[in-house]
């Protein structure tokens, strides 16, 4: 059936707005409705029919939000995360030819050689960003922002925020690197050892021994990595 020059428009600008909120909320979530509406410049009643569409369609799941300011002593603020379902949307059948290869070359090899397959693809990463974190100096912080940068352009929908008491010495005070999704989340699910390559990965390029707290391979709604920038430790491989 054609659709209308005249509903046309609308139809793929909607399209479009509900796609941006999804993305929004793989890259930041969990988010609010109203932090939604603030990040994409849009009215919360917007925000909000969106919000309903994408979780009938099953790609978001509801949460209440655990700010203790976000809503006084009333009701806490609702939040949203990327569904499994989300998760999965994005993935292609490739991913489960991905995982019967790995299976394979475990049983035929060994587990040792995924790993060297992990650390493999991993490292051709590596080389890649080594070359942008270098030209951004040896300062921590600057350095997780040229990372971010690169992974958000290969597609990890990477941010990060600053975590604990910026004027104390607390080895706890550093940088939190989400990363809102991972193009080998499915294989990952099966085979930690590529969470373990890229957290390696992720110490040696900023310089500091990073700890990994979660990962959506294990169910979590993001990667998140522990940067410290107080007391920091010599590079090593990083502790899971």
């Amino acid at each position: 059936m054609n659709i209308p020059a005249s509903t046309a428009v609308p139809v793929v600008l909607e399209s479009r707005t509900r796609d941006r909120v999804l993305q929004a909320i793989s890259e930041h979530g969990p988010l609010t409705a109203t932090a939604l509406a603030d990040e994409l410049r849009l009215t919360v009643p917007a925000v909000r029919r969106h919000l309903e569409n994408l979780t009938e369609s099953g790609l978001i799941d509801e949460r209440e939000s655990t700010s203790s300011t976000s809503r006084g002593r009333g009701r806490p603020a609702r939040s949203w995360v990327l569904s499994e379902g989300g998760h999965l949307a994005l993935e292609s059948d490739y991913d489960h030819l991905a995982t019967e290869t790995l299976r394979f070359l475990s049983a035929e090899v060994g587990p040792e050689a995924v790993r060297r397959f992990a650390e493999s693809r991993v490292g051709a990463l590596e080389v890649r960003y080594a070359a942008e974190l270098a030209a951004a100096g040896s300062d921590t912080a600057a350095r997780v922002d040229a990372l971010v940068t690169a992974l958000t352009r290969d597609g990890f929908a990477a941010s990060a925020r600053p975590v604990g008491d910026s004027g104390s010495s607390s080895p706890l005070t550093g940088i939190q690197l989400c990363q809102g999704h991972c193009p080998v989340q499915h294989a990952a699910r099966e085979f930690p050892q590529f969470c373990d390559a890229e957290t390696d990965a992720f110490s040696r390029l900023l310089g500091v021994h990073v700890q990994r707290l979660a990962t959506l391979a294990h169910g979590d709604h993001v990667c998140t990595t522990f940067v410290p920038t107080k007391a920091e430790l010599s590079t090593g491989r990083s502790t899971r």
